[in-house]
């Protein structure tokens, strides 16, 4: 039964929980008053089915616990909205926590619970939703996206060129979010913080990262026929991994400096032995011993190099700061994003080929428009 059909009037408590599929697959589903949420639990149950990450799953099942929660206070079918029921429930997430439940006014200074690219990222997976249930006839598919001409760059197009462009999708509401640059590790702090690590394994780890960009799940999944000594490179390949770490597109090589291997040499000759694993990296203190390194063993180092350098860091830093580093010597944006993995070159452009002040500043001085002397300190 649908949860939202007995308890539309009466305020349920909504949660996400994590459940097992058939097939031996993790996935997640949203729960009201502990009754199953039909419609969200059926399209949680196919991004699971087609292998989306189970990041992803985890979010869109928040996303939709959140949704849902409004629907069920303002006693709405989530297959009877209309547009201004979304953008009610926009305003509903920029209220407090405190004040959604309509108990407490929110005064008009009181700054929005969350960002405006969150809000995005929660209708994102709305749109995402009602697509799904479109093609299985719900009348709603449009709701949050509209189809018009594409565009072929720039802000002037001539007559009728819009005939022979290819449709884009649109979302039909979006907050304007101030898009913000991915922080970068500097090679101080980078050095610093592989210097720190005691083990010469958290040390590869740290060095992998910075010299190739892998996400960190691709790390934890590599198998030692991943690392070609010979031809200096690393492969990451998709697979199910026992430590639940995962890669996220396809397979692809990534070239490695010399210097890598002679760490990956030390670091199996002097701890990791005679250990019977596939793993590259693998538990060799803490139980069980040779088990593949898992995310919250990762988690564990994270804190204490935090603690002993002082330097706010994630694993996922170092795959910004190598990007940003390859754009900002002139590698090809093509390059970069088969390097990186990404699925489309518009996710390389619009995530790394931001450009600092200094960044600008030397630009203008190799075209001759600054004097490339260093700027007097003010006074």
């Amino acid at each position: 039964m649908d949860a939202l059909s007995s308890c539309v009037r009466d305020v349920a408590v909504f949660r996400v929980q994590r459940l097992v599929m058939p097939s031996g697959t993790e996935s997640m589903t949203v729960l009201a008053g502990g009754v199953v949420v039909g419609p969200a639990d059926r399209f949680l149950a196919h991004l699971t089915a087609i292998e989306r990450s189970p990041n992803t799953v985890r979010a869109y099942a928040h996303d939709l616990r959140d949704y849902f929660e409004f629907l069920d206070r303002r006693g709405l079918r989530w297959d009877g909205v209309v547009l201004e029921d979304l953008g009610r429930f926009v305003a509903w997430l920029r209220l407090p926590a405190g004040a959604r439940d309509g108990q407490v006014a929110a005064l008009p200074w009181v700054e929005a619970d969350l960002a405006a690219a969150t809000v995005n990222r929660k209708l994102s997976a709305l749109a995402s939703f009602y697509e799904f249930h479109h093609r299985h006839g719900v009348g709603l598919g449009e709701l949050l996206t509209r189809w018009r001409p594409g565009r072929r760059g720039g802000s002037w197009q001539p007559f009728l060129a819009h005939l022979g462009a290819r449709p884009e999708k649109h979302r039909a509401i979006s907050l304007r979010a101030e898009r913000r640059p991915p922080r970068e590790l500097s090679q101080a702090e980078m050095t610093n913080l592989i210097e720190a690590c005691n083990r010469l394994r958290d040390k590869f780890l740290l060095s992998l990262l910075k010299g190739t960009g892998l996400r960190i799940g691709e790390a934890l999944g590599l198998r030692h026929d991943d690392v070609g000594v010979r031809r200096r490179l690393v492969a990451v390949r998709p697979r199910v991994n026992v430590n639940r770490a995962r890669a996220k597109t396809w397979s692809r090589e990534v070239p490695v400096d010399a210097g890598l291997f002679r760490l990956y040499s030390d670091y199996l000759h002097e701890e990791y032995g005679t250990l019977d694993c596939d793993y590259v990296f693998v538990n060799l203190w803490g139980s069980p011993v040779g088990a593949p390194m898992s995310y919250s063993s990762v988690d564990r180092l994270v804190r204490r190099l935090r603690d002993r350098t002082g330097i706010a860091f994630t694993p996922h830093l170092f795959r910004h700061s190598y990007a940003t580093a390859l754009l900002r010597r002139g590698v090809a944006a093509e390059i970069v994003q088969h390097l990186l993995g990404h699925a489309s070159i518009s996710t390389t452009v619009d995530t790394y080929s931001h450009l600092g002040i200094e960044d600008a500043r030397r630009a203008l001085a190799a075209a001759g428009f600054l004097d490339d002397a260093a700027p007097e300190p003010s006074v």
